[in-house]
């Protein structure tokens, strides 16, 4: 049975809980394979070597993770080749190719944990109430050690950029 956690997120104030094991900084990275279309998967090794940003968001398809991708492209602009920014959501990867397209999203790779959910619970932000991941975000220095982890208290509110830039240029 999965282990859950509550009194870690909200949604408007409402008590969620996460299910799925806790990552601390310090820690190896989870390993995961998630969509990266309706028939192709990637995996966290996909990227070994490099400084991983993952960005957690519940659907791209609101408001908050919008903007909250549309500013981690800006940030993965600049960041260099040795970086990577992966945007993981529950949204189906047509879904995902269609907001990158309208939102002209090309340096963040959108990968979708719609199929098991094995991200979600791997990282310990798979909610139970409404089966999305919750926001977060996460940097995974070159040989795979969590580095920064940020789950956002409440769902609706936006990460701190800040420091997540700040712990990517410590490792970039």
């Amino acid at each position: 049975m999965a282990t859950e956690h509550t009194g870690l997120v909200t949604f408007q104030g409402g008590a969620l809980t996460l299910v799925g094991d806790a990552v601390a900084v310090g820690d190896p990275a989870p390993a995961f394979t998630i969509g990266s279309g309706l028939a192709d998967l990637a995996s966290l090794s996909d990227y070994a070597g490099k400084v991983v940003v993952l960005n957690v968001v519940p659907s791209l398809d609101t408001p908050v993770c919008d903007v909250q991708t549309r500013r981690f492209n800006e940030i993965a602009t600049g960041a260099g080749d040795n970086v990577v920014v992966l945007t993981i959501s529950m949204d189906l990867p047509p879904a995902q190719a269609r907001w990158c397209g309208a939102a002209d999203a090309e340096n963040v790779v959108c990968l979708s944990d719609y199929r098991d959910h094995s991200f979600g619970h791997a990282y310990g932000v798979y909610i139970k109430e409404i089966a999305i991941l919750a926001r977060s975000v996460w940097v995974i220095d070159g040989p795979g050690v969590v580095q920064y982890k940020q789950i956002v208290p409440e769902t609706v509110d936006e990460p701190d950029y800040d420091a997540a830039v700040a712990a990517v240029e410590a490792l970039a």
